[in-house]
């Protein structure tokens, strides 16, 4: 019953609004997912380094906590844009060394402490409650860039918190998020054989396992289509999910056609929905709108 949506802007212009516009088809998808609300948001490279947001956990004094992780982080680069935001902080870092390394410190200074993106591009804000409070926390609609995601949770089977919303950025591999409408049955097979191999799980919630999927299969050297080829083999159950690097944006479709999924292309940009009321909420003018298919897998280079 969640909601997923993708934009991809194709003119070559990272001031593009995008994050209004991510932000327009989730409030027509809010009744699909009441629970939470989140974006992934691709903004221009950053030059200086890496982007990083960090959850500082659900209790304690926030802006104590992250003036003290942004000290501690200086042994791995230079610090700045230092900014706590609710229970997020995000600071901008040149980067010494593997994100993973930089993930796994912070996460060791204290419980309840998570890295919830890191990229030169992607920025991922989530929350409890509407599209709405997220905007009015963190003012996503201000946010300029190319291309993103946003989900809507309606939660079935796993905690509703900040942690267990969606979007998912994929642990330890920058510049990767997904979102989910459905379920990953064999989930649990899976999240096994990858905890065996030392991959650290943050929540219940089965769409992870699709963050973890995506980054293996690219860490081997597939390329994105491959990826989401196999995806269709690997995950069992009923799907539609969105994926979204630093250049495109793309989506795959169990061989079921359970999970409703529709989009759009025209000349000046790419958009993908749960419903078209979203895509239609956020664009104006005359275009047709298609659902995918079984095993349709499709990708949008920037």
């Amino acid at each position: 019953m969640c909601g997923i949506v993708g934009f991809l802007d194709k003119t070559s212009n990272e001031g593009t609004t995008v994050g209004q516009t991510i932000l327009k088809m989730l409030t027509a998808l809010e009744v699909r997912g009441p629970d939470s609300a989140g974006v992934a948001l691709f903004g221009p490279p950053e030059n200086s380094g890496f982007v990083v947001r960090v959850k500082l956990g659900e209790h304690g004094d926030f802006e104590e906590k992250g003036t003290f992780i942004a000290k501690r982080v200086q042994e791995f680069g230079s610090v700045g844009e230092v900014k706590t935001t609710a229970e997020y902080l995000r600071f901008v870092i040149d980067l010494r060394g593997e994100p993973t390394s930089l993930a796994s410190f912070i996460e060791s200074l204290e419980d309840g402490i998570e890295v919830v993106s890191m990229g030169r591009m992607l920025e991922v804000v989530k929350q409890v409650g509407s599209p709405q409070n997220l905007e009015a926390t963190y003012g996503v609609s201000a946010f300029l860039g190319t291309h993103g995601l946003g989900h809507t949770r309606l939660s079935t089977e796993s905690r509703v918190d900040l942690s267990h919303s969606q979007p998912f950025w994929a642990h330890g591999y920058p510049d990767l998020a997904i979102v989910h409408n459905g379920h990953i049955t064999n989930y649990h097979k899976m999240r096994r054989r990858y905890e065996q191999h030392g991959v650290k799980f943050y929540t219940e919630n089965d769409s992870e396992i699709i963050g973890v999927y995506l980054a293996e299969r690219l860490s081997q050297g597939l390329t994105l289509r491959e990826t989401l080829d196999a995806s269709l083999i690997d995950l069992d159950g009923s799907f539609s999910y969105l994926v979204a690097t630093p250049d495109a944006i793309g989506f795959a479709k169990d061989p079921f056609a359970f999970k409703p999924l529709l989009f759009t292309e025209t000349d000046t940009f790419v958009a993908v929905a749960t419903e078209e009321i979203a895509i239609r909420s956020a664009f104006d003018g005359a275009y047709e709108v298609r659902e995918a298919q079984a095993k349709d897998v499709r990708i949008w280079q920037r």
